[in-house]
């Protein structure tokens, strides 16, 4: 389905399906910054309360668990979201189909 770390293949390898079908954007970028906040806030908010470090011991704990976390996840929800629209055949709104 990936013909690199983030880029959708043009095609399946082993059945020929166009995945030019569908278009997924940054959509999943969205949604993985959303969790990333939610795993990385709730901690650094702890820490700081408990323990009031300076801020460079924030940004050696954080920067990099933000890192790992966003690049983690990435791939499969951009993979998810690739699957769903595909299943649910979503394609972008035409106005001319409005009533």
């Amino acid at each position: 389905m990936f013909a690199g770390f983030l880029r959708i293949a043009p095609s399946c390898d082993a059945c020929g399906f166009d995945y030019s079908v569908a278009d997924i954007g940054d959509g999943a970028a969205v949604f993985v910054m959303f969790v990333a906040g939610f795993v990385v806030v709730l901690p650094a908010l702890f820490v700081e309360v408990a323990y009031q470090p300076p801020v460079w011991v924030h940004a050696l704990l954080w920067l990099p668990l933000t890192l790992v976390v966003c690049l983690a996840l990435l791939r499969p929800f951009k993979g998810m979201l690739f699957a769903l629209q595909v299943k649910h055949k979503a394609e972008e709104a035409r106005f001319e189909d409005r009533i």
